[in-house]
C-alpha cells in the first residue's frame, strides 16, 4: 500500500503551521513574559521550566506512538491542547499563574515537532509521492518560511497593539498544526503492526552514531537558548523596534529555507558529520558577532549564519535518524529532541537569567565556547558512521 500523492503537500502543511506557532511566540515569549512584569530571572526560570517539562514529557510519548505505531493522532491531538494552554501566556500576570501556563503549554506541545519530523522521515524513507519519493529537506523548508512570515507578522502585530497580542495569533497557528495533524495521510497497515513491537528506550542506542549525535546536537543547538530566551530583550534594550528585532528573527530564517530547498548536494557531499562541523564554526562565529556589537549591519549579517547554526544541524541529526529501523523511530526522535538539544538547553535557559542580568550581551560569548567544544564531537561522528 503506497500513501497518497499528497503527502509532500500535506506534510508541508503541517510544518508550516507549527512553525509558524514557533515563529510568532519563540522571538516575543520572553518579552510578554517580561510584559506580564517578570524580572529577568523569573522570565528564565519560566522558560526553563517549559524546556525539563518537554524534555520529561517527550521521550515518554514517542515510546508510546512507537507502540501504537500510528503517531497522526497523538500530533493532532497534543497540537490543540497546546493551543488552549497558550492563551493562558495573555490571561495570567502572577508568576506563578504564568510558570503553571508554560508547564501545561509544554506538556502538550512536546511531541508534536518530533512526532512530525519521524513521520515525514518514515514517509520519506519508504519512497512514496508522485516522483516515487521526496525530500525531507524540501517538505520542512515550508516550516522555515512559514517561521520567516509568522516572525514579520507578530512584530508588526506586536509594535501595532502590544507585545501580548501575539499570544492569540500564536494560539491560532497552533489551532491549524492539529488541523494539519488530522490530515496527515494514514500509515501503511503493515507499518502500523511492525511498530507496534517497539523495543524499549535503550534500543536507539545500538547505532553508535545516535550516542555520538546527543552531546553534539546539544552543544550546537543548546547554544541558541541565550539567544532565544533574551536576544529579543538585548535588542530592545539597545534600542531596536520590535518590527525590526521581527525582521531579524526571520531573516535569520532565509537562509535556512535556501539549505532545505537547495542544498542537498552540499549535504551528500558533507554526510551528517560534514553538517555538523559547519554549524559548530558558523556558531562560533555567530555568536562572537553577537556578543561583540548590537550594529544592525552587523546583526544582520550574523543572523544569516542561523540558516547554518541551526538548519545544517538539524539536517545532520535528520540523517542520523534516519538510519533507525520504523519500529523506534518516533522514540529515537524524541529521545534525540529530549536528551540532546532539550537537556542542555532547558539548563543554559535556567542560567541564561542570571547570565544576562550580570553580563548583557557579553553572555553570547559562552553560547560561542559550547560550539568551539562541539567541533571534536564532529570527528567522533564521523568515525562511528564508518
Amino acid at each position: 500500500m503506497r500513501m497518497p500523492t499528497r503527502a509532500p503537500a500535506r506534510f508541508a502543511l503541517l510544518f508550516a503551521a507549527q512553525f509558524a506557532a514557533v515563529g510568532v511566540m519563540l522571538p516575543f515569549l520572553p518579552a510578554v513574559l517580561a510584559a506580564q512584569g517578570l524580572a529577568p530571572e523569573q522570565v528564565a526560570m519560566v522558560l526553563a521550566a517549559g524546556w525539563v517539562m518537554r524534555l520529561v514529557a517527550a521521550p515518554l510519548v514517542g515510546r508510546g506512538a512507537d507502540a501504537l505505531g500510528d503517531p497522526r493522532l497523538l500530533v493532532a491531538l497534543g497540537a490543540a491542547l497546546a493551543a488552549c494552554a497558550a492563551t493562558g501566556f495573555a490571561l495570567a500576570q502572577a508568576f506563578g499563574a504564568l510558570l503553571l501556563v508554560n508547564l501545561l503549554y509544554s506538556l502538550c506541545m512536546a511531541p508534536v515537532v518530533p512526532l512530525s519530523d519521524s513521520l515525514a522521515l518514515r514517509a520519506a524513507r519508504q519512497g512514496e509521492g508522485r516522483d516515487g519519493g521526496f525530500d525531507y529537506g524540501r517538505v520542512r523548508s515550508a516550516g522555515s518560511a512559514a517561521f520567516i512570515l509568522a516572525a514579520i507578522a507578530a512584530g508588526q502585530l506586536a509594535a501595532a497593539a502590544g507585545v501580548t497580542a501575539v499570544v492569540w495569533l500564536f494560539a491560532a497557528c497552533l489551532l491549524a498544526t492539529a488541523a494539519a495533524g488530522r490530515a496527515l495521510p494514514p500509515m501503511p497497515a503493515a507499518e502500523r503492526r511492525r511498530a507496534g513491537g517497539a523495543a524499549g528506550f535503550l534500543a536507539p542506542f545500538r547505532d553508535p552514531a545516535f550516542a555520538w549525535l546527543l552531546p553534539l546536537s546539544a552543544l550546537v543547538q543548546a547554544s541558541h537558548a541565550f539567544y532565544y530566551g533574551f536576544g529579543t530583550i538585548h535588542w530592545q534594550a539597545a534600542g531596536l523596534s520590535a518590527g525590526v528585532i521581527g525582521l531579524l528573527w526571520a531573516e535569520g530564517v532565509v537562509a535556512e529555507v535556501a539549505l532545505f530547498l537547495w542544498g542537498r548536494r552540499l549535504a551528500d557531499r558533507l554526510g551528517a558529520p560534514g553538517l555538523a562541523a559547519l554549524a559548530a564554526l558558523a556558531g562560533l562565529l555567530r555568536w562572537s558577532v553577537t556578543a561583540s556589537t548590537t550594529w544592525l549591519p552587523a546583526l544582520a549579517a550574523a543572523q544569516a549564519l542561523h540558516g547554518i547554526t541551526f538548519g545544517a544541524m538539524h539536517l545532520a541529526a535528520m540523517r542520523v535518524l534516519a538510519r533507525q529501523p520504523p519500529e523506534r523511530a518516533a522514540t529515537a526522535q524524541t529521545l534525540h529532541a529530549s536528551l540532546g538539544p532539550g537537556l542542555v538547553s532547558g539548563l543554559l535557559t535556567l542560567a541564561s537569567g542570571p547570565l544576562y542580568a550580570s553580563a548583557g550581551g557579553a553572555g553570547f560569548w559562552a553560547m560561542a565556547g559550547l560550539c568551539l567544544l562541539a567541533l571534536p564531537l564532529a570527528w567522533r561522528l564521523r568515525r562511528a558512521m564508518g
